[in-house]
């Protein structure tokens, strides 16, 4: 039996699906099109700065200085620089040091080239890596032997004041070569009294029987990778800070395997300044003084290399400055004015209470690597105040030298102290001319490729060719409006060279369903009727084949860094792109074309 229903039209879209696809491709043409207008190099100057000049003032002292200036804006509480020749930022910085108040306030940057109302509408261009925009980069080594050493000697220090609590005498605590404790006593109730406090207080401390009277006792092999792993993590983001104190915008802070530490600066072409902050390790520390002699005391000397006797535990350290300003004091010397987090000005309340009157020092402690390649720390005594009041969490010291120097310590305070002291081990720079070079040759590349990828799709398919070539481009503008969107994104060279093989894989869906069409058409379908069932018919393979693929550039980002995960990015984003073009948009630009007269009577 057969029976007759209205004709079903073949290749036909909802007028709501051409709006859609309509609308995204506007949104990401114009998140795209500030890329291709560029960025000028630029410095920014907050209200903090304290500009001395008026912008028309300033703009003829640049001028006057050689600096060609495109333009300077004034908007949201800061003065933005704009520079006609990129190679002109690091001058343009050092003129601006004497023109302000605080230098630090000082900010390198690149301004969008495109219209402004184009960046009205809040699109900003993609940002370029370090290969591209040329910069500096470092490899940082972070020691993870001082941090076990710190561990150490918190865990000694402890027993012996439960030793003392506990009146348990005879006993020895000796800190051995490899880290290891050794804690000797010949009473055997006093080693079970000291191993039920070490099993409670460390747990993740290791100890066995050293002979018949001693306790070996150290780190588990998991607690020091536990360790390491924080103390990486910590410094990470301590360098993230300071790269942001330095007003170094658009840096890559990287774990680069088990302890390293990777830094890419774009468009830093003196990397002195960031070299200088990146690779110290600066930390203050506040004692009480002790006399010569004094029990639990411990050797610290001066700048004139003068002992000093202080506590062997520091009143508090580093971890808790929150904030650190450089200034001139009431004498008119320079000083740094520490502002303490809550923990931390609540024990420096309590101690400065008690000890009115009382000389405290503060030490300055940095890390560096000596001539043999060993970690060698510094420490010394910068300042030996008398307490004349309670202190709270906001106080200031003195003795840090010239101007300069406390500008540059209270930089590295407020940036973070290390958690552990790094070096760098390897140090790269990229000049903007270089960079120039690779986003010329790569988007060569990528131009070329495009251009024979489009003739040949053009000639061997015909009608249905052009179609593929126009959501060919539709792709790339998907792609780089993407990449211009999605926060963090960076396009490095690898991933120029991911967007010239996403070309031919975006073609390569095209491909599956026009050969599919042909088929059909050899079958001796309609081409009406062979389209739709090409296209049916095609979707699973390319819904397999882009799947895989995406599971390996997944792989890629997850577990690469820099160049890779640039790659990766390129590679990820263009599946996804081409799988929207090649399956939804051509099948739209096919129905608008040529699907508009086809239709079918279905019998069943």
């Amino acid at each position: 039996m057969r029976e007759n229903k209205s004709p079903t039209i073949l290749n036909h879209y909802s007028a709501w699906k051409y709006v859609l696809l309509i609308v995204t491709i506007t949104i990401m043409l114009f998140s795209a099109l500030p890329t291709f207008f560029g960025e000028d190099a630029a410095v920014q100057v907050s209200d903090e700065a304290g500009l001395k000049i008026n912008p028309l003032e300033l703009h003829q002292l640049l001028v006057s200085q050689g600096v060609k200036v495109k333009r300077i804006d004034q908007a949201s509480g800061q003065t933005l620089i704009v520079l006609d020749d990129n190679s002109q930022q690091s001058k343009l910085k050092t003129l601006l040091v004497s023109q302000v108040e605080d230098p630090s306030k000082l900010t390198l940057t690149l301004a969008p080239a495109a219209p402004n109302w184009l960046l009205s509408l809040g699109f900003s261009p993609i940002k370029l890596g370090l290969d591209l925009r040329g910069g500096v980069q470092f490899l940082l080594d972070v020691e993870i032997d001082p941090v076990y050493k710190l561990h150490s000697n918190t865990f000694i220090e402890s027993v012996r004041q439960y030793v003392r609590e506990q009146s348990l005498y005879g006993v020895t605590i000796q800190e051995q070569a490899d880290g290891h404790v050794n804690i000797a006593t010949t009473d055997l109730t006093q080693r079970a009294t000291i191993r039920e406090f070490i099993n409670t207080q460390y747990p993740n401390w290791q100890m066995t029987n050293s002979g018949e009277h001693s306790l070996n006792v150290g780190l588990s092999e998991a607690e020091k990778i536990n360790i390491r792993d924080l103390t990486v993590k910590q410094n990470l983001q301590i360098m993230r800070s300071r790269i942001e104190q330095l007003g170094i915008s658009e840096a890559v802070v990287q774990r680069q395997g088990e302890h390293r530490i990777r830094i890419e600066l774009p468009g830093v072409q003196d990397p002195a300044a960031a070299k200088s902050v990146i690779g110290a390790t600066a930390s203050l520390a506040f004692y009480q003084v002790k006399q010569q002699g004094s029990v639990n005391a411990k050797v610290l000397k001066d700048e004139q290399g003068q002992p000093i006797y202080v506590a062997r535990r520091a009143v508090l350290g580093g971890e808790h400055i929150v904030d650190a300003r450089a200034s001139l004091g009431e004498m008119g010397l320079p000083e740094v004015v520490i502002h303490l987090d809550r923990e931390g000005g609540a024990m420096m309340s309590d101690f400065s209470r008690d000890n009115i009157g009382k000389p405290m020092a503060t030490s300055y402690s940095e890390y560096s690597r000596d001539d043999r390649g060993q970690i060698r720390q510094t420490t010394e005594v910068i300042s030996v105040a008398t307490i004349q009041a309670q202190l709270g969490d906001r106080f200031s010291i003195t003795g840090v030298g010239e101007y300069a120097a406390a500008q540059q310590l209270a930089l590295l305070l407020r940036a973070g102290s290390m958690t552990a002291p790094v070096t760098i081990v390897e140090e790269r720079t990229i000049g903007p001319s270089l960079g120039e070079e690779n986003i010329t040759n790569g988007f060569s590349a990528l131009a070329l490729g495009m251009a024979v990828t489009l003739l040949f799709m053009g000639l061997w398919y015909r009608r249905l060719g052009w179609i593929a070539n126009v959501a060919l481009i539709a792709n790339m503008i998907l792609i780089f409006g993407l990449m211009a969107l999605i926060p963090g994104a960076v396009l490095t060279l690898p991933g120029i060279a991911g967007l010239v093989l996403t070309v031919g894989m975006a073609v390569d869906t095209n491909v599956l369903i026009f050969e599919r069409i042909k088929d059909k058409l050899k079958e001796g379908r309609s081409f009406a009727h062979a389209i739709d069932r090409g296209f049916d018919s095609a979707f699973s393979t390319i819904v397999d084949a882009n799947f895989t693929t995406m599971i390996t550039a997944v792989v890629l980002y997850a577990i690469g860094n820099g160049p890779i995960q640039g790659f990766a990015l390129t590679l990820g984003l263009g599946l996804l792109t081409s799988m929207f073009t090649g399956i939804f948009a051509s099948r739209a630009l096919v129905n608008w074309a040529y699907g508009r007269n086809f239709s079918r009577n279905v019998k069943v």
